[in-house]
């Protein structure tokens, strides 16, 4: 037997509307959540049209073939980012006018997995085996209003089509329930002469993949009560009087990170020879959202880890891309001992009829009209500035190179910008290191705003 997909029915209406504009198919995403017993499909977005010259629209079926697998992956890399702990990227749908055969089939399959892979590669964390591997596929045709449903399993290369059951239902998020933290974060990242060549991604992950075993391995304290993991969440919960608000049943949540390890673990230190660190210093607001048929706290707990890893890696993402758009001059980062850059906040904006808040990041000099905009373009839904929710948290970073800048930790907190809620990044470069130290520092000055994070 199948999975079934229990879906908003607000979705159902939104498929209908979704017009084909003359092209032969329009395709999206499917989100939601998995559970082990269904899986709950809350919104659907369709992937932004892409221009093309020349489209040639006589042979619909002939332009499936050419169905844009990296602009479908990279709208899937862009929407990730904007869900909170416990939401996913479950699957594809597609809309033909026709009824397409198994060469089709083999199409879908093919993007369900390029998509899941690529979103895997950004990703502090990896999926236990205990949890749901299917991702679902989902074709309508537009002529007869038939809809195909179908699983892949993405752990299974190999894997083959299944059919699933694709099920409407109304309100089906607006019981949903929201756990809510501040994580404080304190991160030390060495950069090593070794790795000089390595890409700034590539460095910043793997300094942060030590610090996410932290968290994945750290104490969670929910409402101040440690719980056991196959616990129902909602035990011990009041339960809403009459037709109180959904949304009054939030959990807050507190992460408490090991210092020491067991007597019965063994450390070694390691000795590096360092080009430069990067120290990340600052607090976290995490949010996620799960079901309420029956929630595990071990379900949750999960929820909010990977929420703090994520909102945490896609920061640095976010904030290295833009320096790449707008990059900074070599030699201007070389004459100045210190470099200032505005980091991106974390912003919430809520689903219409639902508990669940989905989140967006800006900065500084970003209006909210065009994070409004950024939401239309990428999840095709419309908001209201208002409606915005802008977390405010202050962080810090400190940037040494390797020839007698280490500082104290007093000196750092010294350097810290005077105006609130504003994100600084420092980077003292010393200017008596040789060209090619002083070519490897004003590289690195780049790469501390890409590890640095903000909100």
């Amino acid at each position: 037997m199948g999975r079934t997909y229990i879906v908003e029915e607000t979705i159902g209406q939104y498929l209908s509307n979704l017009s084909l504009q003359g092209k032969s198919f329009v395709s999206g995403l499917l989100i939601g959540q998995c559970s082990s017993q269904k899986d709950y499909v809350i919104l659907a977005t369709r992937t932004p049209p892409k221009e093309e010259k020349n489209e040639n629209l006589k042979h619909p079926k002939d332009q499936l073939d050419n169905l844009d697998e990296e602009w479908v992956t990279e709208h899937a890399n862009q929407v990730s980012r904007m869900l909170p702990g416990g939401l996913l990227v479950l699957g594809i749908f597609i809309i033909t006018t026709l009824e397409m055969g198994n060469d089709f089939q083999n199409t879908l399959r093919r993007l369900v997995f390029a998509v899941e892979k690529s979103m895997n590669k950004k990703r502090l964390w990896s999926f236990t085996e205990e949890e749901v591997s299917d991702r679902v596929t989902l074709h309508i045709c537009s002529s007869t209003k038939k809809i195909l449903c179908r699983t892949y399993d993405i752990h299974d290369p190999k894997s083959s089509a299944k059919p699933a059951d694709w099920k409407y239902q109304n309100g089906l998020s607006t019981s949903w329930l929201s756990l809510e933290c501040t994580v404080h974060i304190n991160i030390h990242i060495p950069l090593s002469t070794t790795s000089v060549s390595y890409t700034l991604e590539k460095n910043t992950k793997n300094g942060l993949a030590r610090w996410a075993k932290q968290i994945e391995n750290g104490v969670y304290l929910i409402n101040g009560q440690v719980k056991a993991e196959d616990c129902d969440l909602l035990e011990g919960q009041k339960k809403p009087r009459g037709n109180a608000p959904a949304s009054s049943c939030s959990f807050d949540v507190r992460v408490l990170t090991q210092l020491l390890l067991n007597s019965d673990h063994r450390s070694t230190a390691t000795v590096q020879i360092c080009s430069g660190s990067v120290n990340l210093k600052g607090a976290v607001k995490c949010r996620a959202y799960i079901h309420s048929n029956k929630p595990k706290v071990k379900d949750a707990v999960q929820a909010v880890k990977r929420d703090i890893l994520n909102t945490v890696a896609d920061r640095c993402e976010i904030l290295f891309e833009d320096l790449l758009l707008n990059e900074i001059p070599e030699k201007k980062v070389m004459n100045s001992e210190k470099e200032f850059h505005i980091l991106p906040h974390r912003v919430f904006v809520p689903i219409p009829g639902s508990t669940v808040m989905l989140c967006d990041y800006k900065f500084g000099d970003e209006s909210a009209e065009e994070i409004r905009d950024h939401f239309i373009e990428m999840l095709d839904h419309r908001i209201q500035i208002e409606d915005l929710e802008i977390t405010e948290e202050i962080n810090t970073a400190f940037l040494s190179s390797s020839m007698n800048s280490e500082a104290p930790e007093d000196n750092r907190d010294d350097e810290q910008p005077k105006e609130p809620m504003q994100t600084t990044i420092v980077s003292k470069i010393r200017r008596n290191m040789g060209m090619i130290a002083a070519f490897a520092v004003a590289f690195l000055a780049v790469g501390i705003s890409f590890h640095y994070f903000s909100d």
